[in-house]
């Protein structure tokens, strides 16, 4: 008997002592780990969702972060350690807005208990607030509402003439009568109807012809819009296009006597140089097909990038360099500018190269608090 009471006493205490050293971590508990909004309505704003979880280790708890699954959940937490047995909240708020429809969003919480990462859920279904006729049209144009104010053509080719247009409506009492100024040669632009009656719909049609374009790339157009005699800086419709040239029809035999652009390399780094300094650097580009390769335009991101093309005609076989400048007056930081080239080789038609580095910025006597010693 003596040694059964020994025995058990011995069991006894390493149960005991490894449910202690159990308790010792900490522990989360959430009371719920999913929940579900039902429907709500976009126009009511955002909802929120209070997670309770106890501690149920034997240490506080430390929540470390909440991370949710998209930008439209916004956590909040307890950033106070939680004791033992007390209790600590996760919040997750839902936007709604520009949502409709089912959502099933994740917010995943770390801390440092024992199971130091925990999922979270919340869905529902979000039903449209109804649409306004400022949601329908949301540009304003005095009395004019327009679905935008621009008419994007995406690709013209140069071969090509090409129509699109956008709707409109007049949300005023009376008449307008609607004309056009500063109006390029390339496009033609109307209303139709040209006056449109109060609550009256119509639509603005812009035709563009790329045989009439002198320029490559992409181009954007701003044409005044006239409202019953009146020009207003504000009222502008922006027509944009990007001016290709159409190789689709080519045959076998005229693509393989095609030109070939080809650089020997696309990247510039100039490393470090101090702000005030300029870079220098000639991209060299050869026509590697078996006719004449045309430059046709050559456009750097930004005007602190000078862009020369020493020729822009390149027979077979031979070379041109184009040289670039880059002027770091005012630049501190990481540079990463684009030269976009464009040629009329069919598989290579719009060429990226790139200026990158770091510039060191330069601190005046001024910027120092310094005082400039007098000579």
């Amino acid at each position: 008997m003596k040694k059964i009471s020994i025995l058990l006493f011995v069991l006894f205490f390493s149960i005991t002592a490894f449910i202690n050293a159990q308790t010792k971590n900490p522990k989360i508990t959430f009371s719920e780990e999913t929940f579900d909004f039902g429907t709500i309505n976009e126009e009511k704003g955002p909802v929120t969702k209070e997670f309770s979880f106890t501690n149920t280790g034997g240490a506080p708890i430390i929540v470390q972060g909440v991370k949710a699954s998209c930008g439209c959940t916004t956590p909040d937490w307890t950033k106070d350690p939680v004791l033992p047995s007390k209790k600590g909240v996760v919040k997750a708020t839902y936007n709604p807005q520009n949502r409709p429809g089912p959502f099933n969003k994740s917010i995943t919480v770390t801390s440092n208990a024992e199971n130091n990462t925990v999922i979270l859920t919340i869905k529902g279904t979000v039903t449209p607030k109804p649409r306004t006729l400022e949601d329908d049209y949301p540009t304003q144009m005095s009395g004019l509402r327009l679905k935008s104010n621009h008419i994007a053509l995406i690709k013209v080719f140069t071969t090509e003439v090409k129509t699109d247009s956008l709707q409109v409506i007049n949300t005023s009492n009376e008449d307008l009568k609607l004309s056009f100024e500063k109006v390029p040669n390339h496009i033609t632009i109307k209303a139709v109807p040209e006056v449109i009656k109060p609550n009256g719909k119509g639509k603005i049609v812009a035709t563009y012809d790329g045989s009439k374009q002198t320029d490559w790339g992409f181009i954007m157009d701003r044409i005044n819009l006239i409202i019953n005699g009146k020009s207003d800086p504000n009222n502008v419709i922006s027509v944009s296009a990007s001016i290709e040239e159409d190789f689709t029809k080519l045959t076998p035999e005229q693509r393989a006597n095609a030109p070939k652009a080809n650089f020997d390399t696309k990247e510039f780094n100039f490393n470090t140089i101090k702000e005030g300094e300029l870079a220098n650097f000639d991209f060299k580009l050869t026509n590697n097909g078996k006719s004449d390769l045309l430059i046709r335009k050559v456009k750097a991101s930004c005007g602190c990038t000078a862009v020369t093309p020493s020729e822009t005609t390149i027979k077979p076989g031979q070379s041109t360099t184009i040289k670039t400048i880059f002027n770091s007056a005012g630049k501190p930081g990481k540079q990463n500018k684009n030269i976009t080239v464009i040629t009329n080789d069919p598989d290579n038609t719009t060429i990226t190269l790139r200026v990158t580095g770091d510039v060191e910025k330069v601190e005046t006597p001024q910027q120092n608090n310094e005082v400039p010693k007098q000579n």
